[in-house]
This record gives structure tokens, sequence and C-alpha cells, in this order.
């Protein structure tokens, strides 16, 4: 086939991923201004000049674009653990790997646009709807986490529990330091600083005794 044959069908996937983008910042523009429940998938098509109908040929729903950065997110994190030296230990390779992610959300770093990033923190902190996707969304993602972490440990994710708890553990710590960031009454200013303490937290072990002294005392 020449390259006068595949011209158009790489110029009609090109106009594809220009409307797809625009829907996206639509709808954290709208999120931004009105909230995620307040924004309708109608506002985010009109706001592009597309029809409800366009709309969903590129998302199931209003929850499916505001995750896409989550997604991004995700694919970003697993390119870096794969890419970490192959002897440094497993938890700090994981350590490392989140809190970089983190990071590079905040500092707009990595191609990550920190204003989607704030928002998208500031929604899931507020919507129950998009909190329950988001979760969704992670609990799908983990068992790819978990081969990446088998790999790594050149084990059998099949017959091996130890792989399945590191993933599961992963998720379960961006939860909770989240968690400790919006509810602000803890010292945290950042995501990546309360992931960085949370990891900690595992570091030095979970075995605390009754009556140990608070973190950061």
């Amino acid at each position: 086939m020449s390259a006068t044959e595949t011209h158009p069908a790489g110029r009609r996937e090109r106009k594809k991923q220009r409307t797809r983008e625009a829907l996206i910042d639509a709808a954290f523009r709208l999120f931004s201004e009105k909230g995620f429940d307040a924004t309708t998938v109608e506002e985010i098509a009109d706001a592009v000049d597309v029809s409800s109908r366009t709309f969903f040929r590129y998302f199931a729903s209003k929850e499916d674009v505001a995750l896409t950065f989550q997604e991004e997110q995700y694919e970003a994190l697993l390119k870096v653990f794969v890419d970490r030296p192959a002897d440094e230990p497993l938890l700090t390779a994981v350590r490392r790997s989140v809190v970089g992610i983190a990071r590079a959300c905040e500092r707009g770093e990595l191609g990550f646009d920190p204003g989607r990033f704030e928002c998208m923190m500031t929604l899931t902190s507020q919507s129950t709807a998009l909190l329950a996707g988001s979760l969704e969304h992670a609990q799908k993602k983990q068992w790819i986490l978990t081969q990446a972490v088998a790999e790594r440990m050149g084990t059998d994710p099949e017959t091996d529990l130890r792989p399945h708890v590191v993933a599961a553990t992963v998720l379960a710590t961006f939860r909770a330091a989240a968690d400790a960031l919006s509810n602000g009454r803890m010292p945290y200013t950042t995501l990546s600083e309360a992931i960085d303490a949370a990891f900690a937290i595992l570091e030095e072990g979970m075995n605390i005794p009754h009556g140990g002294a608070e973190a950061g005392s």
C-alpha cells in the first residue's frame, strides 16, 4: 500500500485524537469551574461544538474523561518502576517510583499538567461518584502492577502471593496518603510528601507497639 493510500487514514486518526484532547480539556475546565457532579456530558460536548453522541464515541461517561489523568499516572508509574535499577530493594524501587510520579504531577514534569492534577485531587475529595470510579480504576490496574512486581522479583504471580500483596499495598498507600492530605489535619502540604511519609511507615515496619509514638513526633 502506498503512502498516498494511507494518508487519509492517518489524517482521520489525527483528527480523532484532536477531538479527544479537546473533550478532555473542556471537561477539566468545566470540572474546575462547576465541580464534577454539576458538570454534564452535554456541556462538555457543547464546549467542543460536538454532539453528545460524538462524546460517547470517545468516552463511556464523564467519569471516564476525568480518569484519563489517572490512566496516564499509572502508565508513567509502570514505566518508571520497570526502569529502576535492578539491584535496588523492591520497596525502595516502589517508593521512589510512586513519589517520583507524584512530584512530576505537582511540578508539571514528564508531560503532566499540574492544573489537571490539582483539579483531580480536588474532585476525588469532593465527589463520591468520582472517588468510586477512581477506586474501581485502580482495582483494574492492580493485576498489571502485580505482574510488574513479579517480573522484578523473578517469580510467578500465579503461585506466589507476595507480588499481589505488594501491588495492593502500593494502591492502598497511595489512597491513604491522598486521604491524609485532603483532611488538612496532618503536617503534609503535597501528595508526594504524604506518599513518602506513608512508605516510610512501611519501610520501618508495621508491627508498631501499643501506645507507640505518632509519626513525625
